[in-house]
């Protein structure tokens, strides 16, 4: 298989596993995502997703997760070994899949480069 595959091992899933990562994690803010980070002990990456009902109802909500999944399956390289959840703010669901590409891609790189 291709690297473009989001196994369940590089998720985020479950409740518990959101509250526990929320707790202690590093934050960046971009215009339209907060990007949450925290190192795993076990090397790996795992990604979540968080889209609340403020920025838009069920159809808006879900075409925003398809556009993060995807960045991420098409940019696993640009993550690093930790766990990370990005949460859309309001405004995201007005933006493509190249506008989140390159606004995450930005916001990644700046990560990578304060941590390097």
């Amino acid at each position: 298989m291709n690297g473009s595959v989001f196994p369940k091992g590089e998720r985020l899933r479950r409740r518990p596993e959101f509250l526990q990562f929320n707790a202690g994690a590093s934050k960046m803010h971009t215009p339209h995502f907060l990007l949450l980070w925290k190192d795993r002990e076990p090397a790996g990456t795992r990604v979540g997703f968080t889209v609340s009902k403020k920025v838009g109802n069920a159809v808006v909500r879900n075409s925003i997760k398809r556009r993060l999944r995807e960045f991420y399956r098409q940019n696993k390289s640009l993550f690093m070994q930790a766990d990370i959840n990005i949460i859309a703010k309001k405004g995201a669901d007005v933006l493509d899949f190249h506008q989140v590409s390159t606004e995450l891609a930005a916001a990644l790189g700046r990560l990578r480069k304060r941590y390097a």
